[in-house]
């Protein structure tokens, strides 16, 4: 049995364990991941099918979670997670392929018309190519090849030779880094501990290895990526780029920075690194701040939450996205949230509103910086003669459109390299 998309704040007043799920999987298998994909909650059953019977060593900043030298289900990040999933029922090539199918013609419903696919592997890229072959791929999509702390050297060099590959519609030369995990569990890289004495440890044991692994994809032409949510990891983000320097026309980018240090703000104009954000994160937080993320940092790191105003304004071009399947993939709520700072439909005051943008802004997040991040502003990004046509038309002008009633915007018509993938039945 797996569940998606669990709230920490579910589990406000008692501890994460397996004996508050025992009852209801009825003795099945079952795990049950958080909404930001790095914790997950595995019953006894999945954990004794895993042989996870106690603590394990990891490469990487993950953890089984164990209380008097038990399990206690709780699963925080991948490595820890991957224990469970490698005991479950294998999915075969032809339902993968039918279910990345349906996503796609999804997707393409909700307007979107390009991807970035974060954990890619040279695999991936073969994928590509037979979505691509039986004109399945209806979006333009970006593959980084994600990069873990046990991801050898020799491994990574195999991988630089990957950087010019591409197809009609899709492209490699990008890498995907975790420096941190998230501020919900403590797993986010802080200057100072959380209000539960945690933060303080990054993702790669030894940054070392990992401004060394930016170094060597770097030099070698490729965009990097990096997920820091933390102000300690985004430093370390930003010190890893400065370092190693960036191919021209390549920009490096930091996924989600949920909190920064002032000091590390200016660096992104300056620096010429892409802040890549989603407002979406800040839908379940609450003006007055009694949500488990803003209880975790606290203070005046809260004062900082989700900067995005403040960036833009800095002179940093900042991208926009959902962060899928963390957040939901649909624009329309993206593009509300970073205008409402709360979910759309909701009344009351939102959560840090100082950083709400405009309409204009956050079109512009979606469309024209976006194809800025990965260097095709040239080409994508705009409708103007000699762009290509990935183009989607909506009822309404979404930039005028009352944020609240952005969710409802139909759709009309989507259209990627000139080809029709989605139209409306009205």
């Amino acid at each position: 049995m797996l569940g998606w998309g669990v709230s920490y704040e579910a589990f406000r007043g008692s501890e994460i364990g397996a004996s508050l799920i025992e009852d209801a999987t009825a003795g099945a298998p079952a795990m049950i991941t958080f909404m930001d994909q790095h914790t997950a909650l595995a019953n006894g059953r999945a954990l004794a099918l895993a042989g996870v019977t106690g603590p394990v060593e990891f490469t990487e900043g993950a953890e089984v979670v164990v209380r008097e030298g038990l399990p206690t289900g709780e699963l925080r990040e991948g490595a820890a997670m991957g224990l469970v999933e490698a005991a479950m029922p294998a999915v075969t090539a032809r339902e993968r392929y039918v279910r990345i199918v349906e996503t796609l013609r999804t997707l393409n419903a909700c307007g979107v018309t390009g991807v970035h696919v974060m954990k890619g592997d040279p695999g991936t890229f073969d994928l590509a190519r037979e979505l691509e072959a039986a004109g399945d791929l209806t979006v333009r999509a970006i593959v980084p090849l994600w990069q873990q702390p046990e991801t050898s050297f020799d491994e990574m060099r195999d991988q630089l030779r990957h950087v010019g590959e591409r197809g009609r519609r899709w492209r490699a030369g990008a890498a995907k880094f975790f420096i941190d995990g998230v501020i919900d569990t403590g797993t986010g890289w802080l200057y100072e501990p959380d209000s539960e004495g945690e933060g303080t440890l990054p993702f790669w044991p030894d940054p070392s290895v990992y401004r060394r692994a930016v170094a060597r994809f770097a030099g070698e032409g490729f965009q990097c990526a990096t997920h820091a949510t933390g102000d300690r990891g985004v430093r370390e983000a930003l010190d890893a780029y400065r370092d190693a320097g960036a191919a021209p026309g390549v920009r490096h980018r930091i996924e989600h920075i949920e909190t920064l240090q002032p000091q590390d703000l200016p660096r992104f104009a300056a620096e010429g690194v892409v802040p890549s954000m989603q407002a979406q994160h800040m839908m379940e937080f609450r003006a007055d701040r009694d949500d488990n993320w803003s209880q975790r940092l606290g203070g005046e790191r809260c004062d900082r939450a989700f900067p995005i105003r403040s960036l833009g304004e800095s002179g940093a071009r900042v991208a926009l996205g959902s962060d899928w399947p963390v957040a939901r993939f649909d624009p329309r709520i993206g593009m509300a949230a970073a205008r409402l700072r709360r979910a759309p439909g909701h009344t009351g005051r939102a959560a840090y509103d100082d950083q709400a943008i405009d309409g204009l802004t956050v079109l512009e997040g979606y469309t024209a910086v976006s194809a800025y991040t990965v260097g095709e502003e040239a080409r994508q990004g705009r409708i103007a003669p000699g762009f290509v046509a990935d183009l989607t038309v909506f009822a309404e002008d979404p930039v005028e459109c009352d944020p609240d009633d952005l969710v409802e915007l139909p759709v009309l018509q989507t259209i990627v390299d000139g080809e029709t993938v989605y139209r409306s039945d009205g």
